[in-house]
Parts: C-alpha cells; sequence; structure tokens
C-alpha cells in the first residue's frame, strides 16, 4: 500500500554539507488523530536548490538536469504519472519515476528520492510512499531534532499555495 504526500518543508544551509526536504501524509477524511506523519529526507544542495527553484517559477536560461529530463519525456510522448519512495535501507531512501510511454505502458524508472521529486514538482506529479517505509521512517527519525531546531531557517509552505522563498 502507498500513501500519498506532500512536500512540506525545504531547509537550505549553503553552509553545510546537507539540506533537507521534509515531506507530509496529505490529509484525507479519515487521517489519523495525531495528525498527518512526517519525515525528512537530507538531499544535496543542487537537488535542494533545483527543488527550490522549480517550486518558485524561477526561469532558468539554458536547462538544467532536470528540466533536460522534462523536456525529453515531452518529446517522446511519456508523462510522469508519480513518483514514490519505495524503500528505505541503511538510512537510504529509495525511489521510482512512474512514467506513462507514448503506447500507453507504465515504465518503472530507479531514481534518487531528490531527483524524483525535484522532476515531480516542476511536471505536478503526485509524491507517494510505501507504507513500510512511512512507518520506518517516522518511527526512528535521527534528524527530527535537527530539523526542529532549524525551523526558523526552513522554508515552510501550503502546498497547493505560492511558495514565498
Amino acid at each position: 500500500m502507498t500513501v500519498r504526500m506532500e512536500l512540506s518543508r525545504i531547509l537550505i544551509r549553503e553552509l553545510t554539507d546537507y539540506q533537507v526536504i521534509e515531506l507530509r501524509e496529505v490529509s484525507t477524511n479519515g487521517s489519523a488523530e495525531d495528525g498527518p506523519r512526517t519525515f525528512p529526507i537530507v538531499i544535496g544542495l543542487p537537488e535542494a536548490q533545483a527543488i527550490e527553484r522549480r517550486l518558485s517559477g524561477v526561469p532558468v536560461k539554458r536547462p538544467q538536469t532536470h528540466d533536460l529530463l522534462a523536456h525529453i519525456l515531452e518529446s517522446l510522448g511519456a508523462t510522469l504519472e508519480s513518483v514514490a519512495i519505495t524503500d528505505l535501507a541503511d538510512q537510504t531512501f529509495f525511489a521510482v519515476l512512474n512514467i506513462r510511454d507514448a503506447r500507453g505502458e507504465m515504465v518503472e524508472v530507479d531514481a534518487r528520492p531528490s531527483d524524483a521529486i525535484a522532476l515531480g514538482i516542476g511536471l505536478s506529479a503526485p509524491i507517494f510512499v510505501a507504507e513500510h517505509v512511512l512507518a520506518q521512517a517516522t518511527s526512528s527519525n535521527p534528524l527530527e531534532d535537527q530539523f526542529d531546531e532549524d525551523e526558523d531557517e526552513g522554508d515552510e509552505f501550503e502546498p497547493g499555495e505560492e511558495p514565498t522563498f
């Protein structure tokens, strides 16, 4: 089973080796009493900047990697149906791009979660997380204290709103 998620925060600290994005469970009419589940994913600075740029709609003069991939999909008549985070092993998340090709066939492509989310944000594709990954990521979260400490430094937005960065 998979759970629909949304990007809820992005923390960019250019003086550190890692950046953090936070995914939040999309609220449904039967959500848990404790509220939606959330968890962070550590990503690199270039990926964080790409996600932030795509969220903000900042144009670039030349296509960057995620733009290139989006153009390739479009040129081939394919569409990104969704991004799925499928596994968590040794503190590493694994993801796939679920792509519908020009013939209508579904193709799964292995991807890093940061790249998958950056591409998905730009193409408005939904993000899903496997239930076992969500359970594991929310049960033991060593980054939670660090993320909460830096709360004032992260960009937070409500999905569907225009982010202000």
